[in-house]
């Protein structure tokens, strides 16, 4: 059954400091704390929040895919006391973005039990890259329900129990997977692994559960997407990979395939975290998902391979793809990204004719990337914002933020948004030259990405989501 939980909001603003856990240890950063009551937002709502002006964000990078907003939004209104809507604190930790149907919100969340140190030694005696691996002592899957118009939480349900978890990156989170919002009122949640659940929106009561198992190596990280009726899921492990689609009805598996061989013979260089990207290329559907070494487009209702390209030795694929005036843009990953882009038509291994350019300035490991349909916009894992022309990737120009960034941007209007792990949020305006709008310290630290929903902004923290004002 589902647990309730309710936090009573007041009309303090406090600060306090916290360890950037995972990310900076010993670094103590302020966390501005804004709590409002939930029967004073309802009555500063007006009609407008439930007629939704977007159309709903129910998966990681919206509808398409692509991190764009359907209208335009005042995105410098992050961080902004006066534009906060409610803010909710949310228990344990998760990176995963938050998705919506315009009357809900759903995200993940995970409750760690530290390891002993004898429990740390024996899980990593005999794990590669151990110096970068973190242990649990357990873990326990959370699924989040908020509502979207007053912050109040609906209901928090357990889906498991992890008594032996895998280690981990510290950057990480065990819930990092972005749900899926599917029919009849009905969420997918997926913890890479460890397993999926769809669960009832309203109740949080599970209809199904899948477990694809697959050895993540530094904890999951790819997102379902759906592909009319059917849940397609990247399993890029360091013991198999492999893409699968389920069925949206009852979770079974309605195909699964191998990725192609692989030249690296080390496992830890063939996973890969990136999520499926469905497209239409001359009136037929692919799904892109790329892997470590192989782009590949799949048939989605089949799983039958439509074509390939070989683009290289990256690995660790974690920024979804693009499709941008008819080329696929896609970060190589570590360890020495490149942003390439590929001619999604034609059929076999299209490595000799297809891959169009390639560019390897500020190109991320991480955050995705985002467009306005002549420039791509990117923000690398140290801080680097750059802009390239979609045609021929010319650089146009760069500009160093600082800090470190998870979270992709996010663009509405001629305005993008990027948010570093240090909660600085940045807006700037899309051309073919850097022009700052706002640039805001929230002071909380940001991994996952923001969402639009009617005329407002969704972000998640460490520690809460937010509900912002974002009118024009």
């Amino acid at each position: 059954m589902a647990s309730m939980y309710w936090y009573e909001s007041t009309m303090r603003v406090g600060c306090h400091s916290y360890l950037l856990n995972g990310l900076a240890s010993g670094v103590a950063l302020n966390s501005l704390v804004i709590c409002v009551v939930n029967a004073l937002c309802c009555v500063c709502f007006d009609t407008r929040l439930s007629s939704a002006a977007e159309p709903n964000w129910t998966q990681f990078r919206g509808p398409d895919g692509m991190g764009v907003a359907a209208g335009p939004l005042n995105l410098s209104a992050i961080g902004k006391e006066e534009k906060v809507r409610w803010r909710t604190p949310i228990r344990g930790t998760g990176w995963s973005s938050p998705v919506t149907d315009g009357k809900s919100l759903w995200m993940t969340s995970s409750l760690v039990t530290q390891a002993t140190a004898a429990e740390r030694e024996a899980a990593l005696a005999n794990v590669s890259l151990s110096q970068m691996k973190d242990v649990a002592g357990s873990v326990e899957l959370l699924a989040v329900a908020v509502d979207a118009s007053t912050g109040k939480p609906l209901w928090e349900q357990s889906l498991a129990t992890i008594e032996d978890p895998s280690p981990i990156h510290p950057m990480n989170s065990y819930a990092s997977p972005t749900p899926l919002v599917i029919d009849n009122g009905r969420v997918v949640f997926h913890f890479g692994g460890y397993g999926t659940w769809c669960l009832d929106g309203k109740t949080g009561e599970t209809i199904w559960t899948q477990r694809l198992a697959v050895d993540d190596s530094v904890g999951p990280g790819s997102s379902p997407v759906r592909f009319k009726d059917l849940l397609l899921v990247a399993c890029d492990g360091i013991d198999k990979q492999f893409v699968a689609a389920l069925s949206l009805a009852d979770g079974s598996i309605a195909w699964k395939k191998d990725r192609p061989p692989m030249r690296a013979t080390n496992p830890e260089f063939q996973k890969a975290y990136c999520t499926p990207l469905v497209i239409d290329v001359a009136g037929k559907t692919q799904a892109i998902i790329l892997g470590a070494q192989w782009l590949i487009a799949y048939d989605p209702m089949t799983g039958d391979e439509i074509w390939r390209a070989d683009y290289g030795n990256g690995f660790s694929n974690t920024p979804m793809p693009l499709f941008v005036s008819g080329l696929i843009l896609f970060s190589t990953g570590y360890t020495s990204p490149e942003l390439v882009a590929v001619d999604p038509t034609g059929s076999g291994d299209v490595t000799a004719t297809n891959i169009k350019w390639r560019q390897k300035k500020g190109v991320p490991t991480k955050p995705s990337l985002v467009s306005d349909g002549t420039i791509v916009y990117m923000i690398s894992d140290n801080g680097i914002l750059s802009a390239c022309s979609v045609n021929d990737g010319e650089l146009l120009w760069k500009n160093r933020i600082g800090g470190m960034f998870s979270s992709s941007p996010f663009l509405a209007g001629s305005q993008i948004v990027i948010a570093s792990h240090e909660g600085q949020v940045i807006v700037f305006a899309t051309g073919k030259q850097y022009q700052e709008i706002s640039k805001t310290e929230l002071h909380e630290q940001i991994m996952a990405s923001h969402i639009p929903i009617a005329e407002d902004l969704i972000v998640r923290t460490k520690e809460a989501i937010y509900r912002y004002d974002a009118r024009p």
